[in-house]
């Protein structure tokens, strides 16, 4: 009896020790730790570091992305600087009669007419879609929190010289860009209804094929395809409700806030109103905020150019500062390559260039040509990276706030931009918040679209297999919102990672039919000229 009720102890022990820590612990600690003990595994492999010099070591994904993006700017010879005012005036219009010119039509792809249903990029417009809508839609999906909370991540590790690199990975990235988004269009697929279904796992399936590699496109393709559902968990809703949260919890009060330790609420509030959007199909909502958050670009913009024409005595310094610090670093762990390393990890998560998902917004837009919408997509990462990464990096470089050190933890990055701010615009937090808040709301409802396309191609396009991704993608909110940047940022940026690994080697393969979409095009602007 004594041995039986030994063995009995021995198994209940550790469930009541177990019962009691859990007892001791909130909610949002335990959501935390339960996903951070799911999703190291996977973390890890992504994020493996491969041995530089004796300090240094380097993530090994930062080869393909690095790499990648060289090879298509020498290929494309150098596109993303010899293309860039063509593409300016694609979005101003100035092409737009090629689409209708009798000699071009029936020249690459059409789509049917009448509005693509729930397409994030072309929602609430009726006909032909203008390449500046695109553009902008798509914007509103990138410019948001990797700029905001990114770039004082990079910074706050890597010192002012990750804003350097960060700026010389958009500018590679627009090559990388201008590839995935033609290849969208080019190898889109149209349903019945109208719907339009694109990305790279149909131009990884469809184009591998055509050059007798069936296998490996779908073998790519449904990794991609795995990939880009946990990215729309990830950085597409955990990371964008985290960040959010930890704006408004500071706003109110911070340690002191009546929302301290209810991440899982504010997630719940979220869950319920990306909800109504996703699920409920209300529409109306999702154009408001199409609406909304570019004017929230607007503000941030000017906020950010105020501060730093308010103090444009110290523009030179700082710049120096970024180029000193990109190549001559002092104290920063790692040295230059640490710097460059940070830097490109944050320009990768902010602009999303290689990784795909831009591309699946693209593929809705209405031409007849690939490379024109391809052409629009590379001045992304310019505006997304270049222009407005590099304006929250001066911002926080003029006003001190980097000098005064960095962040005690990854959620503070935030904090610290709003910091930033606040020393010159002390209002200007709240309206920091509110604009957050917004940019979170829509990067979720773009990104619940995004990852639905995934799912969709693994699980078919039913309307169960719909409403089931889009509950689990509401549940994701909440915990996103409890959870700790440290787990959240870490699952994010490996599943944004590995969305890049499939994605690069398909671009790689088929940038030849790039190249042929690009010529057509050229060639039907001199024409149209002639």
């Amino acid at each position: 009896m004594k041995k039986y009720l030994l063995s009995l102890i021995t198994i209940l022990l550790p469930i009541l020790t177990f019962g009691q820590e859990a007892a001791e612990k909130g909610l949002d600690q335990q959501i935390d730790e339960g996903f951070g003990w799911a999703t190291s595994w996977f973390v890890d492999f992504i994020f493996y570091q491969i041995p530089f010099t004796e300090d240094v070591k380097v993530f090994w994904v930062l080869f393909p992305l690095i790499i990648g993006a060289t090879y298509f700017t020498i290929y494309f010879k150098f596109i993303n600087f010899s293309g860039f005012w063509t593409s300016v005036n694609i979005v101003r219009g100035k092409y737009d009669d090629i689409d209708h010119h009798e000699s071009m039509i029936g020249a690459g792809d059409s789509t049917p007419g009448g509005d693509a249903i729930e397409t994030i990029a072309i929602e609430g417009h009726e006909g032909e879609v203008s390449h500046f809508q695109a553009l902008t839609a798509a914007l509103s999906a990138t410019v948001g929190l990797g700029n905001i909370a990114g770039v004082a991540i990079a910074v706050s590790i890597g010192g002012a010289g990750a804003t350097f690199w960060m700026i010389i990975a958009g500018l590679l990235g627009m090559a990388s860009k201008f590839v995935e988004c033609t290849l969208g269009v080019k190898y889109r697929d149209i349903g019945e209804d109208g719907t339009v279904y694109g990305g790279p796992m149909y131009y990884l399936t469809k184009g591998l094929k055509a050059k007798g590699l069936a296998g490996l496109g779908k073998v790519l393709a449904v990794l991609f395809a795995i990939f880009v559902i946990g990215g729309s968990f990830g950085g597409g809703n955990m990371f964008q409700v985290n960040q959010a949260f930890q704006l408004v919890e500071n706003i109110t009060g911070g340690d002191e806030s009546f929302l301290h330790g209810y991440g899982w609420a504010f997630g719940l509030v979220m869950s319920i109103l990306v909800g109504i959007v996703i699920i409920g199909g209300i529409k109306k909502i999702a154009k408001v905020t199409d609406k909304i958050v570019p004017f929230m670009v607007v503000i941030y913009v000017a906020a950010s150019l105020f501060v730093i024409f308010a103090n444009y005595t110290m523009i030179g310094d700082a710049f120096m500062q970024i180029f000193n610090g990109a190549f001559s670093p002092e104290g920063i762990a790692g040295g230059a390559i640490g710097v460059l390393i940070q830097g490109f990890r944050r320009a990768a998560f902010s602009n999303e260039a290689g990784i795909g998902s831009a591309s699946i917004a693209h593929s809705a837009v209405k031409t007849k040509y690939a490379a024109s919408e391809g052409m629009v997509a590379l001045l992304e990462p310019f505006i997304d990276t270049v222009v407005v990464c590099t304006m929250t990096a001066l911002v926080l470089i003029i006003t001190g706030t980097l000098a005064a050190g960095g962040p005690s933890n990854d959620a503070e990055a935030i904090l610290m931009t709003s910091g930033a701010f606040a020393s010159a615009i002390s209002w200007f937090p709240y309206v920091l918040t509110v604009a957050v808040v917004l940019f979170a709301f829509s990067t979720m409802i773009s990104w619940s679209y995004y990852g639905f396309q995934g799912w969709a191609y693994l699980f078919g396009r039913t309307k169960r297999a719909e409403y089931t991704y889009k509950i689990v993608f509401c549940l994701f909110v909440i915990v996103g919102a409890a959870a700790s940047l440290d787990s959240v940022i870490g699952f994010s940026d490996a599943m944004i990672f590995a969305m890049m690994i499939p994605n690069m080697i398909g671009l790689v393969l088929l940038a030849p039919r790039v190249k042929e979409e690009l010529v057509r095009y050229m060639s039907a602007i001199k024409e149209n000229k002639a």
